[in-house]
């Protein structure tokens, strides 16, 4: 498929070619085979080089992928009726974002807040990439000056709890996994290595720690045959830390995965790894590294545990076509006069890109969890998927 895809430009192919050095530096460094976490690290995230930080626009028509709130308003005013609804409940607080994107989500869902007389004391957006953080900058200072002083840019969670909300569209895919093969009653890991120039994949043993949590899954899901899938290391220590830092509010994470059991599924076979570029969609993570964008589903099962350990309480788990619709979308639309007709087939179309299930609307999952919340959280009273965890 990779083979079938748009060539890069020159400057692109630049910037491949520099990463391609520096990944051939650390295979040799890691003895010939670098784990596919650590790729998928320097592929995403290596300062100056990485997919997220090279600078090269990875969203909209002119990127490689739309996210929900590309797509227009709908998703972020949404949205701003669940952060609204807690916050209000707690007499004030913080929005705390998890990568921001290109900006868009944080504009509209501002832009709603305020409409709805619910801006937070602060609104932080936590980013790790330099180049993210000034294309989010530029964005919010163009259209929506009059707020663009009350956000602030954090490269670490912050240091001290709050309340308030700490949310993210489509973070935790991003975060690198490992692979690995089942084969034999025996786990083998899958990495990187060099050949002819080029990267190619290997195979080596994985520690004791990889063994017994693939040997585990193997057991639970009773695997019979070859078996190829993934699972994030740092998914469970990311979500502690994210509910560490929040002291009265709601964590709420929105993504495409699934429970665990129906993530190691015996006839998911070969996980769900995938990358996208131009707005087409395959399966080799080893194509130009640091041009397109590498993803995997998320394993909610292990979030969810993660926040228990925490301290936090479950408040739902549905999918994002519901949690819209429990947020009052399809009031939303009715808002429409719908003799403007480019209006009215402009939401209309994009109301369908987020709730039908061939698109957003079963794929994505909305996954909420409070702390010391008196109050159901808007967005979970129509759904409960928690069963599936």
């Amino acid at each position: 498929m990779s083979r079938d895809l748009p060539l890069p430009d020159v400057e692109a192919r630049a910037v491949s070619a520099k990463l391609l050095e520096v990944l051939r530096e650390r295979i040799d460094a890691a003895g010939g085979c670098l784990a596919f976490d650590a790729f998928m690290e320097a592929a995403l995230y290596e300062p100056g080089l990485g997919y997220y930080s090279n600078g090269l626009t990875p969203f909209g028509a002119r990127g490689d992928f739309v996210t929900a709130p590309e797509s227009g308003s709908l998703f972020a005013r949404c949205l701003a009726r669940s952060v609204a609804a807690v916050l209000q409940q707690l007499d004030g607080g913080s929005v705390l974002e998890l990568g921001a994107g290109s900006g868009a989500l944080a504009v509209d869902l501002l832009r709603e807040l305020q409409a709805l007389e619910a801006l937070p004391e602060r609104y932080w957006i936590l980013e790790r990439s330099s180049a993210m953080r000034a294309l989010q900058q530029e964005r919010i200072a163009r259209w929506l000056p009059e707020l663009a002083g009350q956000v602030e840019w954090l490269a670490a969670p912050p240091p001290t709890a709050f309340s308030g909300v700490v949310f993210g569209n489509e973070v935790a895919d991003a975060l690198p996994v490992k692979r690995f093969c089942w084969r034999d009653g025996q786990a083998l890991e899958l990495g990187v290595a060099c050949k002819e120039g080029g990267l190619v994949e290997c195979l080596r043993p994985g520690d004791a720690g990889f063994q017994d949590r693939v040997a585990a899954l193997a057991r639970a899901e009773r695997w019979e045959h070859d078996y190829r899938s993934e699972f994030c290391p740092a998914l469970q220590r990311w979500t502690g830390e994210l509910a560490a830092c929040l002291e009265r509010g709601l964590l709420l994470l929105i993504d495409y995965g699934y429970g665990r059991r129906e993530y190691y599924h015996p006839q998911r076979t070969m996980g769900t790894l995938m990358c996208h570029y131009r707005h087409q969609a395959h399966g080799d993570p080893l194509w130009f590294p640091g041009l397109q964008d590498i993803t995997a589903f998320v394993d909610f099962t292990a979030i969810a545990e993660a926040a228990s350990d925490a301290g936090l309480r479950l408040e739902g788990f549905s999918s994002q076509a519901q949690f819209l619709l429990a947020c009052g979308i399809d009031r939303l639309l009715a808002q429409v006069d719908p003799g403007d007709v480019q209006r009215f087939l402009s939401l209309s179309n994009e109301a369908k890109r987020l709730l039908l299930p061939g698109d957003m609307g079963e794929r994505f999952k909305a996954i909420g969890f409070s702390r010391r919340l008196d109050r159901a959280v808007t967005g979970f009273g129509s759904q409960d998927l928690r069963s599936r965890l």
